[in-house]
């Protein structure tokens, strides 16, 4: 496994609209939705890679933890399904049910959205505030397959805690590190 970092998108970048389908429900899920949060989660995964593997019991926790402070979150796969058959929509409703996902699990069929995003790497992490300004992208932790790092999700819930408190994480942030975006081939 090749380790791809993600691009560190500038802060104060707004949320970028997208409408995907949510592979559990089937139903189309807007970015429009997501107004009103405290702060908007947009987290870029896949069901086969080994980092995110890794991380999806956190992921999990994350969700359930802080569905009731006002924080939504949303978990969008674009890899090229065709040749990463495990990343397809039958196979994420699948993971999703499987993991008890409290979040939807959207599909990018045609990855425009992950560039939209800058997104470059499974796990990728977004986070918005009430106004719809990034103001975290970095990692979950610094936990990774193999290392005795254990898996807290603490980078990404001090960003959330600061975000509910009213103030603003420090601009000083570790980008997240995973498998590249599997790309669709020319």
């Amino acid at each position: 496994m090749v380790a791809t970092p993600s691009q560190m998108v500038a802060l104060g970048t707004r949320l970028p609209d997208f409408s995907l389908p949510d592979t559990v429900t089937g139903k189309s899920y807007h970015s429009s939705s997501l107004e009103g949060a405290k702060a908007i989660v947009i987290m870029f995964i896949c069901n086969h890679c080994p980092y995110v593997i890794h991380i999806n019991s956190e992921l999990v926790a994350l969700g359930n933890d802080y569905k009731n402070k006002g924080v939504k979150f949303i978990a969008i796969s674009s890899n090229d399904a065709t040749h990463y058959p495990d990343d397809g929509p039958e196979k994420m409703r699948e993971t999703a049910k499987r993991l008890g996902y409290p979040f939807p699990y959207l599909y990018d069929e045609s990855q425009d959205v992950a560039r939209s995003f800058g997104a470059a790497c499974t796990p990728d992490f977004y986070v918005y505030d009430k106004n719809l300004s990034l103001v975290y992208r970095g990692q979950l932790d610094g936990s990774r397959p193999g290392s005795s790092i254990p898996v807290t999700g603490k980078d990404l819930r001090s960003a959330l805690d600061l975000i509910l408190a009213e103030k603003t994480p420090s601009a000083e942030q570790k980008p997240s590190i995973g498998c590249n975006i599997k790309w669709k081939r020319s």
